[in-house]
């Protein structure tokens, strides 16, 4: 007869790397969403510049704090 060793009880699987794949995805979603804001704008400041425009850049109202 051959003996069995008896299993000891299987500890639950650790959630840290499951939440750190979700930070990081997070993360990246982020950094993506600014990219696509700030290259949209820098594309479509010359856009404005390449069709001969002279003003294409916004101008800031906010006044001056002092």
């Amino acid at each position: 007869m051959t003996q069995q060793t008896p299993q000891s009880p299987r500890e639950p699987d650790s959630r840290r790397a499951a939440v750190v794949g979700l930070l990081v995805t997070i993360a990246l979603v982020v950094v993506g969403l600014i990219l696509v804001k700030v290259l949209g704008d820098a594309g479509r400041m010359q856009d404005c510049l390449m069709s001969g425009r002279t003003n294409c850049a916004p101008i800031d109202s906010t006044p001056a704090e002092r």
